[in-house]
């Protein structure tokens, strides 16, 4: 079968076709216009703007991504983003899919973000009785069992720790009681003067750290914030204020060289305070919940540090016990094979839902 998936939860125009085919699962075409560079001029996202290009590009974008294909007689069914995100957003992409669902009669799946981002992970791995459930085992991974599982999510607008006991069934253990990980990213950038969005900006300069011949007149260390809490949540309201005043205090009257390497350790040990807690508590929710699997997902999944900590971690506490599985780099950020591959399996449950009265849910949970 194909499968024909849709997201625009916030600023990607992003349409995929996948097929399963027996035991495998491809994606067939996978495409992305991203408003990155509209938006880096506002330093955030316009809900507004982000609409209005959205409506723009979906014709263009759906084209592309089924190109060589006949919608009526090639495609099976249509998953599309439901929420969360932005309302505005999530409206074109939910519009689109039922049009195209009632116009081409074909089934329609209802996808949750969140969902789709803590699942990105496995579109890579080989899975035996891929077709029907996955349950047993996890061949990229150096556990046997894949479930329970442990994933962590980390994007622009959401940073949780979620319990997966199996695809379909999940629990939300820890989340951000303020700003998640990726808006902290693209504040404390804005606050160094590094532009958006955040985290790439972040990532770069953190690489560069330490500067050969420069002597660094004074090291910052920055809060890690609930480290110690005894639960499974986050803050970084805390650390970007925390970023604030000290940037203020050691930034006044630094120019060139001596700014520049200024904004090298800001960000090296910003990076590495977000990183510390992110991991400290996934892995803490690992134990507790006896997972079988550490995932991770999200655009900030993206991150090589957060990546490799995570990844060394897993091997440090459990030694080979429990396995680690992160998406490809170009599953991490917003997609629609992540939102094709979750509604394959909401397909599969028969969990279709009715275009006539489906409605975009911005704070649709999981």
């Amino acid at each position: 079968m194909k499968i024909l998936g849709i997201e625009t939860s916030c600023d990607e125009t992003a349409a995929a076709v996948a097929e399963i085919r027996n035991t495998k699962f491809e994606i067939l075409n996978n495409v992305i216009a991203s408003q990155e560079k509209i938006h880096a001029k506002f330093g955030g996202i316009v809900p507004e703007v982000a609409a209005r290009k959205h409506i723009e590009m979906m014709l263009l974008v759906l084209e592309k991504a089924t190109v060589g294909l006949n919608l009526k007689k090639d495609i099976d069914a249509i998953a599309v983003t439901a929420g969360p995100g932005l309302v505005t957003s999530l409206t074109v992409g939910v519009e689109t899919a039922k049009t195209l669902a009632i116009a081409l009669n074909k089934p329609l799946v209802a996808v949750n973000h969140i969902e789709a981002h803590a699942l990105a992970g496995l579109i890579t791995t080989p899975i035996p009785n891929f077709k029907f459930q996955i349950s047993n085992q996890c061949q990229s991974s150096k556990s046997k069992a894949l479930f329970p599982a442990v994933c962590l999510v980390v994007s622009g607008g959401h940073t949780q720790i979620i319990l997966v006991e199996k695809i379909g069934k999940y629990k939300v253990v820890g989340e951000t009681l303020d700003d998640a990980a990726g808006e902290a990213f693209d504040k404390a950038a804005k606050i160094m003067g590094l532009g958006y969005p955040g985290g790439p900006a972040i990532a770069a300069r953190a690489t560069q750290f330490p500067i050969s011949n420069f002597q660094f007149p004074i090291m910052v260390k920055f809060p890690r914030p609930m480290m110690n809490s005894g639960d499974f949540n986050f803050s970084f309201a805390g650390l970007k204020t925390a970023i604030l005043y000290k940037w203020k205090e050691l930034s006044k009257d630094k120019k060139g060289k001596e700014l520049d390497a200024l904004k090298i350790m800001f960000a090296k040990e910003f990076q590495d305070a977000v990183v510390d807690v992110m991991v400290g508590k996934t892995i803490a929710a690992a134990e507790k919940f006896h997972a079988k699997t550490v995932m991770l997902g999200g655009g900030v999944a993206a991150n090589k540090a957060l990546r490799e900590t995570l990844a060394n971690n897993v091997e440090k506490y459990f030694g080979g016990k429990v396995g680690f599985i992160v998406p490809d780099l170009k599953y991490c950020t917003d997609n629609a094979a992540m939102v094709a591959f979750a509604g394959y399996f909401k397909f599969l449950a028969g969990k279709f839902v009715d275009p006539f009265k489906l409605r975009a849910d911005p704070n649709l949970e999981l």
